[in-house]
Protein backbone atom coordinates (compact mmCIF):
# COMPACT_ATOMS: atom_id res chain seq x y z
CA UNK A 1 0.00 0.00 0.00
CA UNK A 2 1.39 3.38 -1.02
CA UNK A 3 1.92 5.74 1.92
CA UNK A 4 1.23 9.46 1.42
CA UNK A 5 4.34 11.67 1.42
CA UNK A 6 3.97 14.75 3.66
CA UNK A 7 4.27 17.19 0.74
CA UNK A 8 2.45 15.17 -1.92
CA UNK A 9 -0.91 16.47 -3.17
CA UNK A 10 -3.83 15.24 -5.25
CA UNK A 11 -5.53 17.65 -7.66
CA UNK A 12 -9.21 17.13 -8.49
CA UNK A 13 -10.64 18.68 -11.66
CA UNK A 14 -14.37 19.04 -12.33
CA UNK A 15 -15.16 20.63 -15.69
CA UNK A 16 -18.42 22.00 -17.04
CA UNK A 17 -19.41 23.44 -20.39
CA UNK A 18 -18.14 26.92 -19.50
CA UNK A 19 -16.37 26.35 -16.20
CA UNK A 20 -13.54 24.48 -14.55
CA UNK A 21 -13.56 23.81 -10.81
CA UNK A 22 -10.59 22.40 -8.96
CA UNK A 23 -9.50 21.42 -5.47
CA UNK A 24 -6.15 20.35 -4.05
CA UNK A 25 -5.84 17.91 -1.15
CA UNK A 26 -2.85 16.69 0.79
CA UNK A 27 -2.21 13.05 -0.06
CA UNK A 28 -2.95 12.17 3.58
CA UNK A 29 -6.44 13.65 3.15
CA UNK A 30 -6.97 11.72 -0.08
CA UNK A 31 -5.91 8.61 1.81
CA UNK A 32 -8.56 9.31 4.45
CA UNK A 33 -6.03 9.90 7.22
CA UNK A 34 -6.73 13.62 7.66
CA UNK A 35 -9.37 16.18 6.72
CA UNK A 36 -9.34 19.52 4.97
CA UNK A 37 -8.16 20.95 1.67
CA UNK A 38 -5.18 23.05 0.63
CA UNK A 39 -6.63 25.10 -2.22
CA UNK A 40 -9.76 25.38 -4.30
CA UNK A 41 -10.84 27.49 -7.20
CA UNK A 42 -12.85 27.92 -10.33
CA UNK A 43 -12.55 29.41 -13.78
CA UNK A 44 -15.94 30.77 -14.80
CA UNK A 45 -17.37 31.86 -18.16
CA UNK A 46 -14.77 30.11 -20.29
CA UNK A 47 -14.92 31.45 -23.85
CA UNK A 48 -16.38 34.77 -22.69
CA UNK A 49 -14.59 38.11 -22.61
CA UNK A 50 -15.60 38.38 -18.95
CA UNK A 51 -13.87 35.16 -17.82
CA UNK A 52 -12.48 35.11 -14.31
CA UNK A 53 -10.53 32.80 -12.02
CA UNK A 54 -11.08 32.70 -8.27
CA UNK A 55 -8.47 30.90 -6.16
CA UNK A 56 -8.95 30.18 -2.45
CA UNK A 57 -6.70 29.04 0.36
CA UNK A 58 -8.00 28.20 3.85
CA UNK A 59 -7.87 31.25 6.09
CA UNK A 60 -6.95 33.65 3.27
CA UNK A 61 -8.99 36.09 1.22
CA UNK A 62 -9.91 34.75 -2.24
CA UNK A 63 -7.76 35.90 -5.14
CA UNK A 64 -9.69 36.85 -8.30
CA UNK A 65 -8.14 37.30 -11.72
CA UNK A 66 -10.14 38.64 -14.65
CA UNK A 67 -8.85 37.80 -18.12
CA UNK A 68 -10.23 36.26 -21.27
CA UNK A 69 -9.99 32.46 -21.13
CA UNK A 70 -10.87 31.22 -24.62
CA UNK A 71 -11.05 27.48 -23.98
CA UNK A 72 -10.48 24.72 -21.44
CA UNK A 73 -6.78 24.42 -22.29
CA UNK A 74 -6.38 28.09 -21.36
CA UNK A 75 -8.42 27.47 -18.21
CA UNK A 76 -6.04 24.68 -17.21
CA UNK A 77 -3.06 26.99 -17.78
CA UNK A 78 -4.74 29.66 -15.63
CA UNK A 79 -5.39 27.11 -12.87
CA UNK A 80 -1.77 25.97 -12.82
CA UNK A 81 -0.54 29.58 -12.85
CA UNK A 82 -2.74 30.30 -9.81
CA UNK A 83 -1.30 27.27 -8.00
CA UNK A 84 2.24 28.43 -8.80
CA UNK A 85 1.52 31.98 -7.62
CA UNK A 86 -0.62 31.30 -4.56
CA UNK A 87 0.15 27.65 -3.73
CA UNK A 88 0.26 24.83 -3.18
CA UNK A 89 2.78 24.41 -5.97
CA UNK A 90 1.81 22.14 -8.84
CA UNK A 91 5.18 20.37 -8.60
CA UNK A 92 3.87 18.50 -5.53
CA UNK A 93 0.95 16.94 -7.42
CA UNK A 94 1.31 13.15 -7.66
CA UNK A 95 -2.12 12.39 -9.13
CA UNK A 96 -5.06 14.13 -10.76
CA UNK A 97 -8.63 12.91 -10.36
CA UNK A 98 -10.98 13.88 -13.18
CA UNK A 99 -14.78 13.83 -13.00
CA UNK A 100 -16.21 12.26 -16.15
CA UNK A 101 -19.98 12.17 -16.40
CA UNK A 102 -20.52 9.00 -18.44
CA UNK A 103 -18.56 5.76 -18.29
CA UNK A 104 -21.08 3.52 -20.03
CA UNK A 105 -20.99 -0.15 -19.10
CA UNK A 106 -17.21 -0.34 -19.67
CA UNK A 107 -16.10 2.04 -16.90
CA UNK A 108 -17.80 1.10 -13.64
CA UNK A 109 -14.79 1.83 -11.41
CA UNK A 110 -12.21 4.64 -11.24
CA UNK A 111 -9.72 4.10 -14.07
CA UNK A 112 -6.15 5.19 -14.75
CA UNK A 113 -6.24 7.25 -17.94
CA UNK A 114 -4.09 6.32 -20.92
CA UNK A 115 -4.45 6.71 -24.68
CA UNK A 116 -6.74 3.68 -24.96
CA UNK A 117 -9.02 4.99 -22.20
CA UNK A 118 -9.27 8.38 -23.90
CA UNK A 119 -10.25 6.68 -27.15
CA UNK A 120 -12.87 4.58 -25.36
CA UNK A 121 -14.32 7.68 -23.71
CA UNK A 122 -14.49 9.42 -27.08
CA UNK A 123 -16.59 6.50 -28.33
CA UNK A 124 -19.05 7.10 -25.47
CA UNK A 125 -19.72 10.69 -26.57
CA UNK A 126 -23.12 9.86 -28.15
CA UNK A 127 -24.36 8.76 -24.71
CA UNK A 128 -23.48 12.13 -23.12
CA UNK A 129 -23.03 14.70 -25.89
CA UNK A 130 -23.52 17.65 -23.54
CA UNK A 131 -21.01 16.50 -20.93
CA UNK A 132 -18.34 14.02 -22.00
CA UNK A 133 -16.80 16.17 -24.77
CA UNK A 134 -16.09 18.95 -22.26
CA UNK A 135 -14.77 16.45 -19.70
CA UNK A 136 -12.45 15.04 -22.36
CA UNK A 137 -11.24 18.48 -23.49
CA UNK A 138 -10.25 19.28 -19.94
CA UNK A 139 -8.73 15.84 -19.32
CA UNK A 140 -6.53 16.15 -22.41
CA UNK A 141 -5.39 19.64 -21.43
CA UNK A 142 -4.47 18.63 -17.87
CA UNK A 143 -2.66 15.49 -19.06
CA UNK A 144 -0.65 17.59 -21.51
CA UNK A 145 0.18 20.16 -18.83
CA UNK A 146 1.02 17.53 -16.18
CA UNK A 147 2.44 14.57 -18.12
CA UNK A 148 4.49 13.20 -15.24
CA UNK A 149 1.65 12.37 -12.86
CA UNK A 150 -1.03 9.68 -12.74
CA UNK A 151 -4.43 10.70 -14.08
CA UNK A 152 -7.56 8.91 -12.88
CA UNK A 153 -11.07 9.21 -14.28
CA UNK A 154 -13.97 8.89 -11.82
CA UNK A 155 -17.40 8.40 -13.36
CA UNK A 156 -20.77 9.81 -12.32
CA UNK A 157 -22.47 6.74 -13.74
CA UNK A 158 -20.29 4.20 -11.90
CA UNK A 159 -22.20 4.14 -8.59
CA UNK A 160 -25.32 3.17 -10.52
CA UNK A 161 -23.70 0.20 -12.27
CA UNK A 162 -25.46 -1.93 -9.64
CA UNK A 163 -28.95 -1.05 -10.87
CA UNK A 164 -30.84 -4.34 -11.30
CA UNK A 165 -32.26 -5.16 -14.73
CA UNK A 166 -35.82 -4.21 -13.79
CA UNK A 167 -34.65 -0.74 -12.74
CA UNK A 168 -32.32 0.00 -15.63
CA UNK A 169 -34.35 -1.39 -18.55
CA UNK A 170 -36.68 0.66 -20.74
CA UNK A 171 -39.67 -1.08 -22.33
CA UNK A 172 -38.29 -0.76 -25.87
CA UNK A 173 -37.42 -3.42 -28.45
CA UNK A 174 -34.58 -5.27 -26.78
CA UNK A 175 -32.25 -5.53 -29.78
CA UNK A 176 -32.63 -1.83 -30.54
CA UNK A 177 -31.95 -0.81 -26.94
CA UNK A 178 -28.89 -3.04 -26.64
CA UNK A 179 -27.45 -1.93 -29.97
CA UNK A 180 -27.63 1.76 -29.06
CA UNK A 181 -26.99 1.65 -25.32
CA UNK A 182 -30.50 2.82 -24.48
CA UNK A 183 -30.97 2.10 -20.79
CA UNK A 184 -31.12 3.94 -17.50
CA UNK A 185 -27.58 4.85 -16.46
CA UNK A 186 -28.09 7.28 -13.58
CA UNK A 187 -25.96 10.30 -12.65
CA UNK A 188 -24.75 12.25 -9.60
CA UNK A 189 -23.17 8.93 -8.63
CA UNK A 190 -20.03 10.46 -7.12
CA UNK A 191 -22.17 12.52 -4.76
CA UNK A 192 -24.50 9.63 -3.92
CA UNK A 193 -21.49 7.38 -3.22
CA UNK A 194 -19.93 9.91 -0.83
CA UNK A 195 -23.22 10.60 0.95
CA UNK A 196 -23.98 6.89 1.33
CA UNK A 197 -20.79 6.37 3.33
CA UNK A 198 -21.19 9.56 5.36
CA UNK A 199 -24.79 8.75 6.22
CA UNK A 200 -23.88 5.19 7.19
CA UNK A 201 -21.20 6.50 9.55
CA UNK A 202 -23.60 9.03 11.09
CA UNK A 203 -26.22 6.31 11.59
CA UNK A 204 -23.62 3.86 12.97
CA UNK A 205 -24.44 1.35 10.24
CA UNK A 206 -21.93 -0.50 8.09
CA UNK A 207 -21.77 1.06 4.59
CA UNK A 208 -22.31 -2.39 3.10
CA UNK A 209 -25.58 -2.72 5.03
CA UNK A 210 -27.05 0.77 4.85
CA UNK A 211 -30.46 1.41 3.26
CA UNK A 212 -31.25 4.99 2.21
CA UNK A 213 -33.31 7.27 0.03
CA UNK A 214 -30.97 10.11 -0.97
CA UNK A 215 -32.23 13.40 -2.40
CA UNK A 216 -29.44 15.29 -4.19
CA UNK A 217 -31.02 18.68 -4.79
CA UNK A 218 -29.11 21.40 -6.59
CA UNK A 219 -29.50 22.94 -10.02
CA UNK A 220 -29.58 19.29 -11.09
CA UNK A 221 -31.80 17.05 -8.96
CA UNK A 222 -31.82 13.29 -8.47
CA UNK A 223 -33.15 10.79 -5.95
CA UNK A 224 -31.43 7.45 -5.43
CA UNK A 225 -32.58 4.32 -3.60
CA UNK A 226 -29.72 2.57 -1.80
CA UNK A 227 -29.95 -0.98 -0.45
CA UNK A 228 -27.00 -2.82 1.11
CA UNK A 229 -24.88 0.24 0.28
CA UNK A 230 -25.59 -0.06 -3.45
CA UNK A 231 -27.69 1.95 -5.87
CA UNK A 232 -30.82 -0.04 -6.76
CA UNK A 233 -32.82 2.73 -8.45
CA UNK A 234 -32.30 6.36 -9.37
CA UNK A 235 -34.40 9.08 -10.94
CA UNK A 236 -32.08 10.14 -13.78
CA UNK A 237 -32.08 7.81 -16.76
CA UNK A 238 -30.24 7.49 -20.05
CA UNK A 239 -29.44 11.20 -19.64
CA UNK A 240 -29.70 13.61 -16.69
CA UNK A 241 -32.95 14.91 -18.21
CA UNK A 242 -35.18 12.19 -16.79
CA UNK A 243 -36.77 12.40 -13.36
CA UNK A 244 -37.19 15.48 -11.20
CA UNK A 245 -37.96 19.08 -12.10
CA UNK A 246 -34.58 20.89 -12.06
CA UNK A 247 -33.24 24.38 -12.55
CA UNK A 248 -33.47 24.27 -16.34
CA UNK A 249 -34.41 20.62 -17.08
CA UNK A 250 -38.01 19.47 -17.36
CA UNK A 251 -37.62 16.00 -15.83
CA UNK A 252 -40.29 13.41 -16.61
CA UNK A 253 -42.64 14.30 -19.46
CA UNK A 254 -44.74 12.32 -21.92
CA UNK A 255 -42.23 11.40 -24.68
CA UNK A 256 -44.91 12.19 -27.25
CA UNK A 257 -44.42 15.89 -26.35
CA UNK A 258 -41.18 15.89 -28.36
CA UNK A 259 -42.52 14.90 -31.81
CA UNK A 260 -45.60 17.02 -31.09
CA UNK A 261 -43.41 20.11 -30.61
CA UNK A 262 -41.41 19.28 -33.72
CA UNK A 263 -44.61 19.13 -35.76
CA UNK A 264 -46.42 22.07 -34.20
CA UNK A 265 -43.57 24.58 -33.80
CA UNK A 266 -41.30 23.68 -36.69
CA UNK A 267 -38.36 23.31 -34.36
CA UNK A 268 -35.82 20.58 -35.05
CA UNK A 269 -35.34 17.67 -32.68
CA UNK A 270 -32.04 19.27 -31.53
CA UNK A 271 -33.83 22.52 -30.78
CA UNK A 272 -36.48 20.74 -28.75
CA UNK A 273 -33.79 18.82 -26.88
CA UNK A 274 -32.07 22.11 -26.05
CA UNK A 275 -35.38 23.55 -24.84
CA UNK A 276 -35.97 20.60 -22.52
CA UNK A 277 -32.43 20.79 -21.10
CA UNK A 278 -31.81 24.53 -20.89
CA UNK A 279 -35.13 26.41 -20.99
CA UNK A 280 -37.47 24.21 -18.97
CA UNK A 281 -37.70 23.21 -15.30
CA UNK A 282 -37.99 26.17 -12.92
CA UNK A 283 -36.64 28.40 -15.69
CA UNK A 284 -39.45 27.42 -18.01
CA UNK A 285 -42.14 27.61 -15.35
CA UNK A 286 -41.33 31.08 -14.04
CA UNK A 287 -38.31 32.48 -15.88
CA UNK A 288 -35.83 31.86 -13.06
CA UNK A 289 -33.72 28.76 -12.36
CA UNK A 290 -32.40 29.68 -8.87
CA UNK A 291 -34.54 28.30 -6.04
CA UNK A 292 -33.63 31.24 -3.78
CA UNK A 293 -34.87 33.78 -6.31
CA UNK A 294 -37.97 31.76 -7.11
CA UNK A 295 -38.81 31.50 -3.41
CA UNK A 296 -38.37 35.25 -2.88
CA UNK A 297 -40.72 35.93 -5.75
CA UNK A 298 -43.25 33.39 -4.46
CA UNK A 299 -43.21 34.97 -1.00
CA UNK A 300 -43.84 38.34 -2.64
CA UNK A 301 -46.99 36.97 -4.27
CA UNK A 302 -45.72 35.89 -7.69
CA UNK A 303 -48.17 33.19 -8.81
CA UNK A 304 -45.87 31.69 -11.45
CA UNK A 305 -43.04 31.34 -8.93
CA UNK A 306 -45.38 29.80 -6.36
CA UNK A 307 -46.62 27.20 -8.87
CA UNK A 308 -43.03 26.45 -9.94
CA UNK A 309 -42.08 25.60 -6.36
CA UNK A 310 -45.20 23.51 -5.91
CA UNK A 311 -44.45 21.47 -9.05
CA UNK A 312 -40.79 21.16 -7.99
CA UNK A 313 -41.47 19.89 -4.47
CA UNK A 314 -44.46 17.73 -5.50
CA UNK A 315 -42.33 15.80 -7.99
CA UNK A 316 -39.64 15.31 -5.34
CA UNK A 317 -42.20 14.10 -2.83
CA UNK A 318 -43.58 11.56 -5.32
CA UNK A 319 -40.11 10.11 -5.94
CA UNK A 320 -39.33 9.88 -2.23
CA UNK A 321 -42.60 8.00 -1.73
CA UNK A 322 -41.86 5.71 -4.67
CA UNK A 323 -38.40 4.86 -3.40
CA UNK A 324 -39.70 4.15 0.09
CA UNK A 325 -41.54 1.35 -1.70
CA UNK A 326 -38.24 0.17 -3.23
CA UNK A 327 -36.07 0.21 -0.09
CA UNK A 328 -37.38 -2.02 2.69
CA UNK A 329 -37.03 -0.47 6.17
CA UNK A 330 -34.68 2.38 5.18
CA UNK A 331 -32.26 3.67 7.78
CA UNK A 332 -32.90 7.27 6.67
CA UNK A 333 -34.09 9.70 4.04
CA UNK A 334 -31.15 11.98 3.27
CA UNK A 335 -30.92 15.49 1.81
CA UNK A 336 -27.77 16.76 0.13
CA UNK A 337 -26.64 19.17 -2.61
CA UNK A 338 -26.75 22.96 -2.59
CA UNK A 339 -30.53 23.21 -2.13
CA UNK A 340 -30.90 20.00 -0.13
CA UNK A 341 -28.33 21.16 2.41
CA UNK A 342 -29.29 24.81 2.66
CA UNK A 343 -33.01 25.25 2.01
CA UNK A 344 -35.19 24.12 4.94
CA UNK A 345 -38.37 25.11 3.09
CA UNK A 346 -37.68 22.65 0.28
CA UNK A 347 -36.96 19.88 2.79
CA UNK A 348 -40.19 20.67 4.65
CA UNK A 349 -42.22 20.73 1.43
CA UNK A 350 -40.86 17.32 0.45
CA UNK A 351 -41.15 15.32 3.68
CA UNK A 352 -43.57 17.41 5.78
CA UNK A 353 -46.67 15.85 4.19
CA UNK A 354 -45.25 12.29 4.47
CA UNK A 355 -45.92 11.63 8.14
CA UNK A 356 -48.17 8.73 7.16
CA UNK A 357 -45.09 7.05 5.68
CA UNK A 358 -43.06 7.39 8.87
CA UNK A 359 -41.31 10.70 8.10
CA UNK A 360 -41.75 13.21 10.92
CA UNK A 361 -39.87 16.48 10.63
CA UNK A 362 -38.62 18.52 13.58
CA UNK A 363 -39.39 22.03 12.32
CA UNK A 364 -36.91 23.75 14.63
CA UNK A 365 -34.08 21.34 13.82
CA UNK A 366 -34.85 21.62 10.11
CA UNK A 367 -34.86 25.42 10.16
CA UNK A 368 -31.58 25.54 12.08
CA UNK A 369 -29.64 23.52 9.48
CA UNK A 370 -27.91 25.73 6.94
CA UNK A 371 -24.40 25.16 5.65
CA UNK A 372 -23.53 22.47 8.20
CA UNK A 373 -20.23 20.68 7.63
CA UNK A 374 -21.40 17.50 9.36
CA UNK A 375 -24.46 15.24 9.06
CA UNK A 376 -27.43 16.52 11.07
CA UNK A 377 -30.69 14.79 11.99
CA UNK A 378 -33.83 16.82 11.35
CA UNK A 379 -36.57 14.35 12.37
CA UNK A 380 -38.36 14.61 15.71
CA UNK A 381 -37.57 11.03 16.74
CA UNK A 382 -41.19 9.85 16.72
CA UNK A 383 -41.24 8.50 13.17
CA UNK A 384 -40.09 5.18 11.81
CA UNK A 385 -37.50 6.70 9.47
CA UNK A 386 -34.77 9.19 10.47
CA UNK A 387 -34.23 12.30 8.35
CA UNK A 388 -30.69 13.51 7.70
CA UNK A 389 -28.95 16.43 6.05
CA UNK A 390 -25.53 15.24 4.84
CA UNK A 391 -23.16 17.70 3.13
CA UNK A 392 -21.74 16.25 -0.06
CA UNK A 393 -18.19 16.71 -1.34
CA UNK A 394 -17.69 15.32 -4.83
CA UNK A 395 -14.11 16.58 -5.04
CA UNK A 396 -13.14 14.81 -1.81
CA UNK A 397 -14.81 11.62 -3.03
CA UNK A 398 -12.83 11.80 -6.28
CA UNK A 399 -9.63 12.36 -4.27
CA UNK A 400 -10.41 9.27 -2.16
CA UNK A 401 -11.18 7.18 -5.25
CA UNK A 402 -8.02 8.39 -6.96
CA UNK A 403 -5.73 7.62 -4.03
CA UNK A 404 -7.35 4.24 -3.42
CA UNK A 405 -6.68 3.24 -7.02
CA UNK A 406 -3.09 4.44 -7.28
CA UNK A 407 -2.11 3.09 -3.84
CA UNK A 408 -3.59 -0.32 -4.58
CA UNK A 409 -1.62 -0.55 -7.83
CA UNK A 410 1.67 0.77 -6.43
Amino acid sequence: MLRPHPTSTVLVVNSGSSSLKYKVFAAAVAAGEESGWLAAGSVERIGDAASQLTHRRPGAAPSTTRAQVPDHAAAVAAMLAALTQHGPDASDIVAVGHRVVHGGDRFTEPTVVDVAVVAALEALTPLAPLHNPVNLDCLRAVREALPGVIHVAAFDTAFHATLPPQARTYALPRDLAERHGIRRWGFHGISHSFVTRRAAHALEVLPADVRLVICHIGNGVSVTAVAAGRSVDTSMGMTPLEGLVMGTRCGDIDPAVIPYLVRETGQSADEVEALLNHDSGLQGLCGDSDVRSVRSRAEAGDAAARLALEVYSYRLRKYVGAYLAVVAKPHAVVFTGGVGENDPQTRAAVVGPLGHLGLRLDSDANTAVHGSEKPVRIDDGSGAIPLLVVPTDEELEIAHLTWRLISASA
